[in-house]
């Protein structure tokens, strides 16, 4: 034995002086020979077993894949960057034949391990019944391979091709439903039906599932402050059409394949139709411009507080408007009386022209079938005057998204689109208004939002020249208009090249004496909405979004 110090720490090391001799002994060999074969034995055991469970998966594969019906696949729908919207997937549904059961008792208490949460008593008298049932559908991988294991005969799976939403409500009103027999009954599910049974490649949209979800989280939001029955948001290219984000508030999860019977579930971007009140000053003022019967320093004196037509008094909204206006002003000041005089100078023809082809008047052709139909009228001095400043006048916000793209654009036709195309639209631009209003509008528009005079200056994001136009509407009842509001601002951004019109809507909205007004020019906070008027309220909720969608607008839709 050997000793030694280290860290004084005393430790012994010992030598190994015995050796070990293998002896062969009988003994020694007997028990080689019996672990060779129990060796041996093992092996094909294992080997056995696999064959066993290998064939027995291939049955049941089998036993699955025979339910599969092929003629139900459709094809994906994704949005511009590739993102699921809709996915045809293999699902595995769990059903029951009770005539098979051996163990009744036995099979719930294996099932309620599997599946604690199932209603076992509701299971129990649906296997007394001894009818074939679901029990559960859309089943896991894991709770498959667990209720396989049980062996019950009485257990019978079954593949089927199923269609998930993995946006949930994101994208509800554009993708629509389908019904139990897979076909489409609403959306662009129902539009392009065919096409998404015929063909494999997905069907690729033009929307941003980023820029969607940041819109609708901003809608929903305000629809809470201002406690409003419903609201919609439309963001769309004004060069080419495409429509980067539609939201309509409500909304319903897809995945769950309830039946829509509620009327505030409908699209209110599309279908929706709305006395949007004065953002048809614009239209009004563009029409005047393009039949050169005004410029925008044309001047309107000793225009009078109120007018009558019909036994109906026509009022300014606020006393502070000026009696003498030019046509900018007008327009920056929401003038009614102002844009009525331009409606005199335009006349019937030329004003209904000027609002038919830039398509707000008529039913607009649409990727989807949920379309509304403005409201037909008899044109006459009244009507003249009250559409002058967007009385008695109805849309859609998607029409309206049109007939500011058009205004803005350079004065270029162009269709609404939610699926993607190439980019030759520029190929087959078609002018309709002449060359310069545009120019004009754009400038006008933006002072609306950064003179104090204008309605619109809490839309007036640094950064982005957002120009706009509000509109504050009442509703229509039974012989006449009710207190309930529908305040609109549609945004053009920016004003110096535009790019994107976005249309913010909100349906019957209130004023919120809590909420914390933060201007952008260095004024005061303020707390309480002040009047129910566009202004404070579609105003808001504009500025709030393109704070957050800016940026990416900025850097992932540059190419457009």
């Amino acid at each position: 034995m050997k000793m030694r110090v280290k860290n004084n720490i005393i430790l012994e090391e010992y030598e190994n002086k015995f050796s070990y001799k293998k002896n062969k002994t009988n003994l020694n060999i007997q028990f080689n020979r019996i672990a060779f074969i129990f060796f041996v034995f093992l092996v094909i055991s294992i080997i056995f077993s696999i064959q066993l469970l290998h064939l027995g998966s291939l049955k049941v594969e089998s036993n699955i894949k025979s339910t599969l019906n092929i003629n139900n696949y459709r094809a994906d729908i994704v949005d511009r960057n590739g993102n699921y919207l809709a996915k045809t997937v293999s699902s595995i549904d769990i059903g029951i034949n009770p005539v098979e059961v051996i163990d009744k008792k036995k099979l719930l208490i294996n099932l309620q391990l599997i599946f604690p949460n199932k209603d076992y008593l509701e299971t129990s008298k649906k296997l007394d019944e001894n009818k074939f049932f679901y029990f559960e559908k859309k089943i896991s991988v894991e709770n498959y391979e667990k209720i396989m294991l049980l062996g019950d005969k009485s257990i019978k799976p079954e593949e089927k091709l199923t269609r998930i939403y993995p946006q949930t409500n994101l994208f509800s009103h554009i993708i629509g439903q389908i019904d139990d027999d897979n076909q489409g009954i609403s959306g662009l599910e129902k539009s392009f039906n065919n096409r998404l049974k015929q063909k494999k490649e997905p069907l690729r949209l033009t929307v941003d599932t980023d820029i969607q979800f940041l819109i609708r989280e901003q809608l929903v939001k305000f629809n809470s402050i201002f406690r409003s029955k419903g609201a919609a948001a439309i963001l769309m290219n004004v060069n080419s059409g495409e429509i980067i984000s539609m939201v309509s508030y409500p909304d319903f999860d897809l995945n769950k394949r309830e039946k829509v019977v509620d009327l505030n579930f409908i699209n209110r971007a599309t279908k929706g139709v709305y006395e949007l009140g004065s953002v048809f000053k614009t239209f009004t003022i563009a029409a005047g411009l393009d039949e050169n019967l005004i410029d925008i320093n044309t001047q309107f004196l000793d225009l009078p507080k109120s007018i009558s037509c019909a036994g109906q008094t026509i009022g300014e909204y606020s006393d502070k408007i000026p009696a003498d206006l030019t046509v900018e002003e007008i327009l920056i000041r929401s003038g009614n009386i102002g844009s009525v005089r331009i409606g005199q100078k335009l006349e019937i023809d030329k004003l209904k022209f000027f609002l038919e082809k830039i398509g707000v008047l008529n039913r607009i052709d649409f990727d989807i079938e949920e379309v509304g139909e403005p409201i037909t009228f008899k044109w006459g001095k009244c009507k003249l005057a009250t559409v002058s400043f967007g009385h008695g006048i109805t849309t859609t916000p998607l029409q309206l998204a049109k007939g500011y793209s058009i205004i803005s654009n350079g004065g270029f036709d162009i269709k609404p689109s939610l699926i993607k195309k190439d980019k030759d639209y520029n190929k087959t631009k078609k002018r309709i208004i002449k060359e310069g209003i545009s120019e004009k509008i754009n400038l006008i528009l933006r002072k609306i939002v950064t003179n104090k005079e204008g309605t619109a200056g809490l839309a007036n994001v640094d950064g982005y020249e957002v120009g706009g136009k509000t509109g504050t509407a009442q509703k229509t009842t039974l012989g006449g208009y009710s207190n309930l509001k529908v305040n609109t601002f549609v945004s053009i951004f920016p004003t110096s090249q535009p790019k994107y019109v976005l249309i913010v809507l909100l349906d019957e909205p209130k004023t919120n004496s809590e909420y914390i007004y933060y201007y952008r020019d260095g004024k005061q906070p303020t707390k309480g909405t002040p009047f129910n008027t566009a202004g404070w309220t579609s105003v808001e909720v504009t500025g709030k979004i393109i704070e957050r969608i800016g940026p990416i607008l900025a850097t992932k839709h540059m190419e457009n």
